[in-house]
């Protein structure tokens, strides 16, 4: 039982950056706007992330590093993609891109740096209960602040005005703009918004997860949380199953190893996206339900004028 707590323990670490990514990209394309440039936003937090906490000795000024160059990055997406209307696939392609590219410069002076990373919660005499405490009371603070925006996020979407104003900009973003409500500026924050996320979680990665920077050290995890979105056909509940999913798929490739299983390692790195493919395969037979649940403006561009 205390090897299983602590296999579903590493799960939820594992899966705690798709639920950071995943759910801002989810409020993002509620608002009707897609941006693919989630691997390069994670990216860039995270060396901005590591890169602040190694200058001040603070994980946490580099989880708010994080979550600013995150959410500027985005910015430069908003202006391209809803001000000067460019293609949003293509904007989101080249900022993905050149997040990659940007992060891969600036962390050359931090390849080899060590810092000491956000460590997970002791909470005396509870961290140490047999089972209970590895479940509940032993994680990182991160993974908890997750789950918490999962529950913000879920409470929002379905349960405020805002929230419902958001979804109905991303149904329909003329009739909101007929009625008074500013479609730009709802979607700039909801942009915004998922940015800051995105870069959430790559600084989680950087200085909770791992802590330390690698070049690409995402490893595609910004590409999945964007399959993880359409998995959970936009329900806030289905993206955090689904990123824990994720994560124990990730988590398995290690475990193989560890048993000493006689499979490539190469084979191995390939089960998350294997999976994300798999999945997706699986969804798209189910057109009705994919749109039912989608937003219905979803990609497109919005005129002001119109």
């Amino acid at each position: 039982m205390d090897q299983l707590a602590q296999l579903v323990a590493l799960t939820l670490a594992a899966g705690t950056p798709l639920v950071y990514a995943a759910l801002g990209e989810l409020v993002t394309e509620k608002s009707g706007v897609l941006n693919l440039g989630v691997e390069g936003m994670m990216l860039v937090g995270a060396v901005a992330a590591f890169a602040v906490a190694a200058t001040t000795q603070n994980p946490w000024l580099g989880v708010l590093a994080g979550m600013a160059a995150g959410a500027a990055l985005s910015a430069v997406f908003a202006v391209l993609a809803l001000t000067l209307l460019s293609n949003q696939v293509a904007t989101g392609l080249a900022l993905s891109l050149f997040g990659i590219g940007l992060s891969a410069f600036v962390g050359l002076e931090y390849v080899a740096v060590v810092i000491e990373g956000i460590p997970p919660v002791a909470i005396s005499g509870l961290s140490d209960l047999t089972l209970v405490g590895t479940l509940l009371f032993a994680h990182n603070p991160l993974v908890y602040l997750s789950l918490a925006l999962f529950a913000l996020v879920q409470w929002f979407l379905y349960r405020t005005r805002a929230g419902l104003v958001l979804r109905a900009v991303g149904e329909s973003p003329q009739s909101a703009h007929a009625i008074g409500y500013p479609v730009l500026a709802i979607r700039y924050l909801a942009v915004l918004f998922g940015g800051a996320c995105a870069g959430l979680a790559g600084a989680y990665l950087a200085v909770a997860y791992t802590p330390l920077w690698v070049e690409g050290m995402t490893a595609g995890r910004g590409w999945i949380a964007l399959a993880l979105v359409v998995f959970a056909t936009w329900k806030p509940w289905r993206v955090l199953a689904g990123a824990y999913l994720f994560g124990g798929v990730t988590l398995a490739q290690f475990q193989a190893q560890a048993l000493g299983l006689d499979v490539p390692s190469q084979f191995l790195s390939m089960l998350p996206y294997l999976a994300t493919i798999a999945v997706l395969a699986i969804i798209s037979r189910d057109a009705a339900t994919i749109r039912l649940n989608a937003p219905a403006s979803l990609g497109k561009p919005f005129h002001a004028a119109a």
